[in-house]
């Protein structure tokens, strides 16, 4: 669940485009959060948004697999990966980070870190 340095920086830059984040690490990888709210995580070099049954199709749709942080044969967790041309462009940024975050407080996972 590695990360470089240079990809945190450029993945919370650009979501920082659209909402306030910050990033704190964990088990290898980054939480990322919002106002408070843990939403999404980066592992690997990559970006996974918090899903549910409201948006887990849009990621399912293009693609995207959920996070499984013991490999392919263990369990999985209920963060998607962004695809990664997302972070290229805030317009289109928005609405997957949006989703995500209302995702994560309805699921009441409220952090007091900020």
């Amino acid at each position: 669940m590695a990360v470089t340095r240079e990809f945190v920086d450029y993945a919370l830059g650009q979501m920082g485009r659209v909402l306030p984040v910050t990033g704190r690490r964990m088990f290898g990888g980054v939480g990322i959060y919002s106002e408070g709210v843990f939403f999404a995580l980066i592992a690997d070099d990559s970006v996974y948004l918090k899903v549910d049954d409201s948006n887990r199709r849009d990621f399912e749709g293009v693609g995207a697999g959920p996070f499984r942080p013991f490999g392919e044969a263990g369990p999985t967790m209920q963060y998607y990966e962004l695809p990664g041309e997302l972070l290229e462009e805030p317009t289109a940024l928005r609405p997957w980070l949006e989703s995500a975050l209302q995702v994560a407080r309805r699921a009441g996972k409220r952090s007091t870190r900020k």
